[in-house]
């Protein structure tokens, strides 16, 4: 039975390296481990990961791809980026945005949570029109609780979206091809709700932090959106949904230097503090592998 970790010695084994060249790859940052009571421990799904990486490089003359991190804006995802001084810029209008910033060859990699309203899943490749991309990875980045953002004290006593539908609050609501737009038709249509129905903020929130400030202002009376945002702005948050949050990238983008840093920092206990502060994170699998063409 394969183990989930390698030792040095066996994964020198594996790729047919002596150890010391192993220690040379760990020391340059060029091959991924972790460290555990004082041991290299080496994930064996990034280390096949890594080797497909090198055979894809060989094969053709690629490009550099710009450091930039497209798609769904997170909070988390945000403040990590910032502090793990992984160089990357964030450009995020939206999980449908970044997906097509991913395939022209604009963005590094893109955060996404789309829900396949048929499955009841989130980011399958497939359905999302990705299935024929040979080097694609989808990484776990968090489980994050989606709700009802409303004002302090819920003044109008909002309890799920039949209240908004019935007493015409006025919605704040995400750009069309945004994750979470996508998510708010999928709720609309379980509970029977004609979206046509329902009042419409003026204008639309590009990201979730547009959103709840929308609210906090007086613009709007309620939206759907993460638990952390509600938590910057001060407001109330109604639980509705558990999604999941992930990093769409080729394969060789995970082995850059600018990817590896984020992931790095993940690892510190100071963003485990961070997480639990923002409120509506589960980071437990971060980093695990979904998918891997």
């Amino acid at each position: 039975m394969l183990r989930e970790y390698l030792t040095t010695a066996e994964v020198a084994d594996y790729l047919r390296l002596k150890e010391r060249k192993v220690y040379d790859l760990v020391r340059q940052g060029q091959i991924p481990c972790s460290r555990a009571t004082g041991k290299l421990l080496f994930p064996r799904q990034h280390i096949d990961m890594w080797v497909l990486s090198h055979l894809e490089s060989d094969q053709a003359l690629r490009s550099p791809l710009p450091l930039v991190l497209a798609g769904s804006q997170d909070p988390l995802l945000e403040w990590a980026v910032r502090e793990s001084g992984s160089d990357l810029a964030s450009l995020c209008h939206g999980s449908g945005d970044g997906l097509r910033r991913l395939l022209e060859g604009k963005a590094m990699l893109a955060g996404i949570h789309l829900l396949n309203a048929e499955s009841g899943r989130y980011n399958e490749p497939a359905a999302l029109g990705l299935g024929g991309v040979r080097d694609l990875i989808v990484l776990h980045w968090a489980k994050r609780r989606q709700g009802l953002l409303v004002a302090p004290g819920n003044p109008y006593g909002i309890q799920s979206l039949n209240d908004i539908s019935r007493q015409q609050m006025t919605l704040a609501h995400r750009q069309p091809d945004a994750g979470a737009a996508q998510l708010l038709r999928c709720l609309l249509q379980r509970s029977a709700i004609d979206p046509s129905t329902l009042n419409r903020a003026a204008n639309v929130s590009l990201s979730e932090d547009d959103l709840a400030l929308s609210i906090a202002q007086g613009e709007a009376d309620v939206g759907l959106g993460v638990e952390a945002a509600a938590h910057r702005q001060h407001l109330d948050f109604i639980p509705l949904i558990e999604e999941s949050f992930d990093l769409v990238m080729n394969r060789r983008s995970y082995f850059e230097p600018a990817v590896q840093a984020l992931i790095s920092f993940t690892r510190q206990a100071r963003f485990t503090q961070r997480a639990e502060a923002f409120q509506g994170y589960d980071v437990s699998g971060l980093g695990d592998v979904l998918y891997n063409a």
